[in-house]
């Protein structure tokens, strides 16, 4: 949890490879060996964090590159250089998504509902600047929102049990200056009932081609609770949070995390506060079903549903200029 947020997660770990391979001095090996040796780094990157799909996405880009530049080349220090090149590239694309996901969130809620002046917007756990390489992606909406003078209020959960929202999010909206309130994440369902709110907007770690959709633990209770109250409930993700490979949901695999984030205060840092002997269930995650959410917002427009079921295949392909057939 010292780098955590899916998107920060795929950043850090293609920099400090970068910062590895460009301090090498003397490398003893040919273009193809210094190919293989990155794509070794990165595969034990990429077995970290079962959950989120974007390190293994930006692995399996970084490793093509690298193996494009060792067919090229027969100086192994070029094929370092192309991998730094590329994982620099990758940072300033981050960023770029998440101001793209900025600017298209708000026009789509103010187009989907424009009786509307002001909207108040409940997120979950942290989406921001430090979870991302900048901006952020569902926090970077709420900005976007501020910044357009159309935000009335940002809620943000403390989510539990190792409080990103209290401790991450509740901090980058008082640095930002934006007007928010902390909840507690069992405080949410009476949050809707009291009509306070416009949209719940979140991020994720993973979508699968159906639009399931797995993100910080308690989201799918969020997403139930915003349906009955006829609240709207977004994704803002980038398009390296899709996982076309994955059906559904159910294929995704769940991170649980240490018992001690429950048994101890503070997320596991304090002291013991549950009775020792107790067993704990800890995912770090859930999934939240596609027919819960009313749309996904990426950074090349908003996913929405045609007959009640989203079509992420056809929506990627577009984006990527492909012809769908």
């Amino acid at each position: 949890m010292v780098v955590r947020g899916a998107p920060a997660i795929a950043i850090a770990a293609a920099l400090s490879l970068a910062v590895e391979v460009a301090n090498f001095k003397d490398f003893n090996g040919t273009s193809e060996e210094a190919a293989s040796f990155i794509e070794l780094k990165l595969e034990y990157l990429v077995s970290s964090p079962p959950t989120a799909v974007n390190l293994s996405d930006a692995a399996k880009k970084l490793i093509e590159i690298t193996s494009n530049a060792a067919s090229t080349t027969i100086m192994p220090e070029s094929v370092f250089q192309a991998y730094i090149e590329a994982a620099e590239i990758m940072l300033d694309d981050d960023v770029a998504s998440n101001k793209a996901i900025g600017s298209y969130g708000p026009r789509f809620l103010q187009d989907q509902r424009k009786i509307v002046p002001r909207f108040s917007v409940l997120t979950h756990c942290n989406t921001g600047s430090l979870a991302t390489a900048g901006y952020g992606t569902a926090l970077g909406v709420i900005c976007a929102l501020h910044a357009e003078g159309v935000l009335e209020r940002a809620y943000c959960t403390e989510t539990r049990p190792f409080n990103q929202g209290s401790r991450l999010t509740a901090f980058e909206l008082v640095h930002y200056k934006i007007p928010a309130t902390l909840i507690a994440d069992s405080a949410a369902a009476a949050l809707m009932k009291e009509s306070r709110l416009s949209a719940v907007i979140v991020g994720a770690d993973r979508v699968a081609a159906n639009g399931d959709t797995a993100n910080k633990i308690r989201t799918y209770s969020l997403a139930l609770c915003a349906m009955h109250h006829h609240i709207p409930f977004y994704v803002a993700a980038s398009l390296s949070s899709i996982d076309l490979s994955l059906s559904s949901g159910e294929e995704i695999v769940i991170e649980e995390r240490s018992a001690k984030e429950l048994l101890h205060s503070r997320g596991g840092l304090g002291e013991q506060v549950a009775a020792s002997g107790i067993l704990v269930w800890n995912p770090a995650f859930d999934v939240t079903p596609a027919y819960l959410i009313t749309g996904i917002i990426t950074e090349k427009g908003v996913i929405t549903k045609n007959n009640d079921a989203f079509n992420i295949k056809d929506f990627v392909e577009k984006a990527a200029g492909k012809s769908t057939a």
